[in-house]
């Protein structure tokens, strides 16, 4: 049971995994070309010529294609980092516990009474918990200096989970000019197609998360509506 248990509990850190660097590649990806939209939208209101379908595709591809490998590459060189962090602070911990046994055990009770045991419940415990050096330092790094135990993911696997979302998800507000939408037309098209875009990733985070489906939702749908005013605003103050 406990073998199934813990298989079980591994399969499941990784779909979780998988899904979270999903979820920040695919709201990266629609939010990065929704700028370049809506910023050469701006700049075309202003007045600015030359900046027709052309553009705008050559500009999100281009900035869709180079963010997308940062944000794989990036993903998975910082996750990397982190696990390589604290396996060293881990490291030196258990050989801190090694040299002076009596120092880890107090400092076992300490983090416990500071979790809510009372002493002699504390003591008891660290006397327990100290015979696992792995459990006593992970307990003592992530309750006294707040580092987490790195997931049991794959890096490789989460990086291309993001690199994928982030292309496959960012090409949604581009898709009218790519399909010869007619120009006067293509923006509201873009905006519409991106808005159903961000309430799918706002669904698959309520649906992930638990988290209250206005606030998933709400909050997808503000940032998105955010980065279009924004990025539509400046392309008229350059172009204007």
């Amino acid at each position: 049971y406990a073998v199934f248990r813990h298989r079980g509990t591994a399969h499941l850190a990784r779909a979780q995994g998988v899904l979270k660097a999903a979820l920040r590649g695919g709201n990266g990806g629609i939010l990065t070309s929704l700028a370049v939209v809506a910023g050469v939208a701006g700049a075309q209101s202003a007045g600015a010529a030359g900046l027709g379908v052309l553009a705008i595709v050559v500009l999100g591809l281009a900035s869709l294609a180079a963010n997308a490998v940062w944000i794989g590459l990036g993903g998975f060189v910082s996750d990397r980092a982190q696990r390589h962090h604290y396996r060293g602070e881990r490291h030196r911990m258990m050989e801190r516990m090694g040299e002076d046994p009596r120092r880890g055990r107090e400092a076992v009770e300490a983090v416990l009474v500071d979790g809510g045991l009372d002493e002699d419940s504390a003591r008891d415990a660290a006397a327990i918990l100290i015979r696992s050096p792995y459990m006593a330092s992970d307990l003592i790094l992530s309750r006294e200096f707040g580092l987490a135990l790195p997931r049991a993911t794959n890096p490789a696997l989460d990086a291309l989970a993001a690199f994928g979302a982030f292309v496959g998800l960012g090409m949604v507000p581009l898709l009218p000019y790519l399909l010869g939408v007619a120009e006067r037309s293509a923006f509201g098209v873009s905006v519409t197609l991106t808005a159903l875009a961000l309430l799918l990733t706002g669904g698959l985070r309520w649906h992930a998360t638990g988290e209250s489906p206005l606030r998933a939702l709400g909050e997808t749908l503000l940032f998105g509506g955010l980065i279009a005013v924004v990025a539509h605003g400046v392309g008229r103050l350059v172009a204007g």
